[in-house]
């Protein structure tokens, strides 16, 4: 069984991952070189097993990689970001 991994979907302007037949995304706009996380959706069937930290974390790892500054309108990435000291040089 393959590992699942955080997949970035430009066109749709979303992070995914996946497991089994679930999606789980991090939806985003791009605003020159800052990145706004608008929302997160965890399936229900795949909730309470860390998808969401690791979604996000996997995002955050790919924005900083791209050199982009983050504005976490959403409450979970918000949420994420405090408690990741380590992530709050990204915020814009």
């Amino acid at each position: 069984m393959s590992v699942a991994r955080v997949v970035d979907n430009r066109s749709e302007q979303e992070f995914t991952l996946t497991l089994g037949d679930h999606v789980a995304v991090a939806a985003y706009q791009l605003e020159d070189d800052t990145i706004v996380f608008t929302h997160t959706v965890v399936p229900p069937e795949i909730e309470g097993r860390g998808v969401g930290t690791k979604l996000i974390h996997g995002a955050l790892d790919l924005v900083r990689d791209r050199g982009l500054k983050v504005v976490p309108q959403c409450r979970f990435v918000r949420a994420y970001i405090e408690k990741h000291p380590e992530m709050r040089d990204l915020l814009a």
